[in-house]
């Protein structure tokens, strides 16, 4: 019979599992305690989409591990297949990457007991294959990020390293981003939870901090 489970939620706790990996035996999430996880599915192994996919993961790999991030994939193809097509993947190029060698684990999950898990699985896709799933795990092992993707469409890495900076930011600052945020942009401060401080933060002198108005305030980034 098979096992149906409920997807996991932005805020909760990240399902569990023990997997085979391209890199050995692991234990999720607790192996990656105390650092940033990007687990990311992706539908099988020797695809087209797939291939630049990794190329450009495997390529970014050591700006993610700079923002103690780690990267770790899944396909529903066996771990033989995993190393077949991550060998084939270093003798090819593409926009200027070559030689590429990923060195982050790919889960073997013939089965699909983790894609299952983490509703990396939707029958109007496929029966067989995961969607292009991204989950953004933080040190303490909860869900901060849920990004999907139909099979046909590569990911836009930028936006998932902007994702990191701006989920660290926001834990660091005790603040929130405004829209396309990057680095050394202005912050937003948490919205006003009186109207005393309301009225505060209108007529506040602070020169690092401004409002359009009463609900929102921006913070000043140190040059």
């Amino acid at each position: 019979m098979t096992d149906f489970y409920q997807m996991p939620l932005i805020g909760e706790q990240a399902p569990s599992f023990k997997a085979v990996t391209t890199q050995g035996n692991i234990n999720f999430p607790e192996d990656y305690k105390g650092k940033w996880v990007i687990l990311f599915s992706h539908p099988a192994d020797f695809t087209p989409v797939c291939t630049t996919e990794f190329m450009t993961f495997a390529t970014m790999a050591d700006e993610f591990k700079a923002l103690n991030t780690e990267l770790v994939g899944l396909s529903v193809d066996s771990l033989y297949a995993h190393i077949a097509w991550l060998r084939k993947i270093q003798e090819l190029e593409w926009k200027g990457m070559k030689n590429v060698e990923v060195k982050f684990p790919l889960i073997e999950d013939i089965r699909m007991e983790v894609a299952n898990r983490y509703g990396m699985i939707q029958p109007e896709q496929s029966n067989t294959q995961a969607v292009r799933a991204v989950f953004v795990i933080d040190p303490k092992g909860k869900i901060r990020t849920i990004l999907y993707y139909p099979l046909s469409l590569g990911r836009n890495f930028d936006e998932i390293k902007r994702i990191i900076l701006a989920l660290q930011k926001a834990d660091k600052d005790n603040c929130a981003t405004p829209a396309d945020w990057r680095p050394g942009d202005d912050v937003i401060v948490p919205t006003a939870g009186s109207c005393g401080t309301a009225k505060e933060r209108m007529e506040s002198k602070d020169e690092n901090q401004y409002c359009l108005d009463w609900f929102l305030c921006f913070r000043k980034e140190k040059e």
